[in-house]
């Protein structure tokens, strides 16, 4: 009788662990974009659409490495929507019951997880084939990075852009007689791909296994 795997066995903790770095859904993968352009203007709202991200993505795993073996191939696909629909308009609920403001401020965006490919793509190429623990692992660790990333470029957006963190002034009025002004571009979908691009030129600066071989 084999011994049973630890919950948190190193390849489990990889499965947490590389999405943060060397495989982050954003900066090496390049999916879930369009949630980078739209929602990162302020930190706040960019925290609860990695929040949802994270519950549905987590809980649409488990589900879907539950009922791999029941799902018929040609209709997988249709499963893994409906799934992944039923969790978004969960949490849309929630969001609309106990933050609503913020529920105004992400708009559709909620809505249009259920098309986000990182997590068609988890549930796809990873939930299908993997038990339930891992799989859970593996929608943690994706939406953890997934979310860091939107939390950074939320982070610069806002401070450059607005002058706040969190809504709360952080550059003083007296600045402005100094002749500092807020920078509207930063707030402008165009400047998440920038400090996108800026932070995978970072990123793969000090990472050396990310840089392409010819």
């Amino acid at each position: 009788m084999s011994e049973k795997e630890p919950l948190f066995s190193p390849k489990n903790l990889k499965l947490l662990k590389e999405p943060l770095n060397d495989n982050n859904p954003i900066t090496v993968q390049v999916l879930g974009i369009c949630a980078a352009l739209a929602i990162t203007v302020q930190i706040k709202p960019s925290i609860v659409m990695a929040l949802s991200v994270l519950a549905v993505l987590s809980i649409s795993n488990v589900v879907i490495s539950l009922l791999r073996k029941l799902i018929p191939p040609r209709i997988r696909i249709i499963v893994q929507l409906v799934v992944i629909a039923t969790m978004v308009i969960l949490v849309d609920q929630i969001l609309q019951a106990y933050a609503f403001e913020v529920s105004k401020q992400l708009s559709v965006f909620v809505g249009l997880i259920i098309t986000n490919c990182l997590i068609m793509g988890r549930l796809e190429g990873f939930a299908m084939a993997n038990k339930p623990w891992p799989a859970f692992l593996d929608g943690l660790g994706n939406a953890a990075g997934f979310g860091m990333m939107l939390i950074i470029v939320a982070f610069f957006r806002e401070l450059l852009g607005s002058g706040t963190i969190y809504g709360y002034q952080v550059i003083p009025e007296s600045f402005y007689d100094a002749g500092y002004a807020n920078n509207g571009l930063m707030i402008l979908p165009p400047m998440a791909l920038v400090v996108v691009g800026i932070i995978i030129w970072i990123q793969r600066g000090r990472n050396r296994k990310l840089i392409e071989e010819n």
